[in-house]
């Protein structure tokens, strides 16, 4: 190995040969005339400056006796150093070139091959591209005609759904609303029933007005038991026609949201700004049904919604007749059984009277009660400050210096008032409490008392009200369910 800028000296060195640019011409009178040469791939310490050459010197011949204006005598190398210069022949770099230049051509036509292959084949899979996306157009299209096809059978069955359920509705409303009319007559007649039963001794007779009063309450019930069975029907019908209506408005919001969505997805185009990437979403397959399946579900749909529909007409024929039927003939009955009730009243009243005269005795005690209260509440405020008063002499003289906290008569006299007022409050507290509670009973009484009136006042408006009340029936229009 040489040392940067230093001069070979080994016997086996010897005149460098370029292997750029041919050899110069000799003009020195001594042959081996040195020049700095460097092995292969090894960098000269200024071989990165472009402007930095080395070049021989051309020294003209002179004799040994002759001036050097340099200095510096000529480098005579020894004549083994060319054989460091003979590692290739000009026929290897004749080769090199040769087969450098093979290379290039075959890189460059293999690189025109390329270009030319890729510009046909990016041409066929635009091509290509652009039909699948036409062909995906296309059938979006095909689609959303089907789809809004079938929305609208849909929604013509929904609506024909929609109009026999609020028909059915109506149906059924008429016979809850004669199964209602029916209850206040049947309850008139129970009342009747149930007071000719307090009847006393004689007056406890079998007679024709309490047989067509039991026989009009059997009447009520089983027309209301007719009509409740009806409407549970109804409201059976109801729930299939509900399940129907949900079938259809579900299928149908399924629709419309399949609509928005393939006609959101028929908009799209290369130049819009929802695109995006979605990676895997092709090897994903969500799907649940084929088109065969999804028009029979649709179809299914509305088949149901069309049978639940003929039911609901059936039922709405029925309930005519039924409501028709039994307003007659309650109406027949009652007109048999329309007879006068004057009993209790006057024992009802009397007991009425005697209940509010003792209401009056408890609400003057009460009023007394409640004066005792406040005088004592006010008793046991006024004892408050005195033991306030004690309580802090107390325990201010605890604060005195040593010797002066004595057990004196001022401490004694102090200790027992706190005591004395203490249990005084606690008495006071206790008749308190005493007198609360006996507010409390009376209260509770007058509470009874008043409950008492209220039934007898009630009872003696119901016997008052038996006659009013049989002397009123339903009309026919309310008993077949109009209001």
């Amino acid at each position: 190995m040489e040392f940067l800028g230093t001069t070979q000296v080994a016997s086996y060195c010897g005149t460098r040969k370029s292997c750029l640019f041919p050899d110069p011409a000799p003009t020195s009178t001594t042959k081996d005339t040195y020049q700095s040469y460097y092995l292969p791939g090894y960098r000269h310490l200024s071989s990165w400056r472009p402007s930095l050459l080395h070049r021989v010197v051309s020294v003209p011949p002179s004799s040994a006796g002759e001036f050097n204006p340099t200095g510096r005598p000529p480098t005579v190398l020894p004549t083994l150093r060319s054989a460091l210069h003979s590692r290739y022949s000009i026929r290897d770099w004749h080769h090199a070139n040769m087969v450098q230049l093979k290379g290039s051509e075959a890189s460059r036509y293999w690189a025109g091959r390329l270009n030319t292959d890729s510009l046909r084949l990016m041409q066929d899979k635009d091509q290509l591209t652009h039909q699948m996306q036409e062909d995906s157009s296309r059938n979006l299209g095909e689609r959303i005609s089907n789809i809004d096809f079938w929305r609208s059978e849909l929604a013509y069955e929904l609506e024909c759904l929609l109009k026999e359920t609020q028909a059915l509705e109506t149906a059924k409303k008429r016979l809850e609303c004669a199964i209602g009319e029916m209850q206040g007559p049947l309850k008139t007649a129970l009342e009747c029933l149930y007071y000719r039963e307090k009847r006393k001794e004689i007056d406890l007779v079998h007679d024709d007005v309490e047989k067509n009063l039991m026989k009009e309450v059997d009447i009520y019930k089983d027309c209301q038991e007719i009509l409740a069975k009806l409407a549970q029907r109804i409201n059976h019908q109801l729930g299939i026609n509900r399940d129907a209506q949900h079938a259809l408005e579900q299928d149908l919001s399924d629709k419309n949201s399949a609509h928005f969505i393939d006609v959101k997805c028929f908009n799209l185009r290369n130049t819009s700004d929802s695109i995006n990437f979605y990676h895997g979403v092709e090897k994903a397959d969500g799907t649940v049904s084929v088109p065969a399946t999804w028009a029979k579900f649709s179809e299914d749909n509305i088949r149901c919604s069309q049978h639940a529909r003929a039911n609901s007409v059936r039922l709405r024929e029925d309930t005519e007749v039924a409501l028709e039927s039994t307003s007659e003939e309650l109406w027949n009955h009652f007109v048999s059984t329309n007879l006068a009730f004057n009993n209790r009243i006057a024992e009802v009243a009397d007991a009425k009277n005697k209940l509010q005269a003792q209401l009056a005795k408890v609400l003057q005690e009460i009023f007394q009660t409640e004066d005792t209260i406040m005088l004592l509440e006010r008793s046991i405020m006024a004892k408050e400050y005195p033991l306030k008063v004690a309580q802090t002499r107390l325990e201010g003289r605890t604060r005195r210096p040593n010797i002066e906290l004595c057990r004196d008569a001022p401490q004694f006299q102090l200790v027992t008032e706190v005591y004395t007022i203490d249990d005084t409050l606690q008495t006071l507290k206790k008749h308190l409490q005493e007198a609360r509670d006996t507010l409390q009973t009376l209260l509770h009484n007058k509470s009874k008392l008043e409950h008492d009136i209220s039934v007898k006042t009630n009872s003696l408006f119901i016997d008052k009200k038996c006659m009013e009340m049989r002397k009123t029936f339903p009309c026919t229009p309310r008993l077949i369910g109009y209001t």
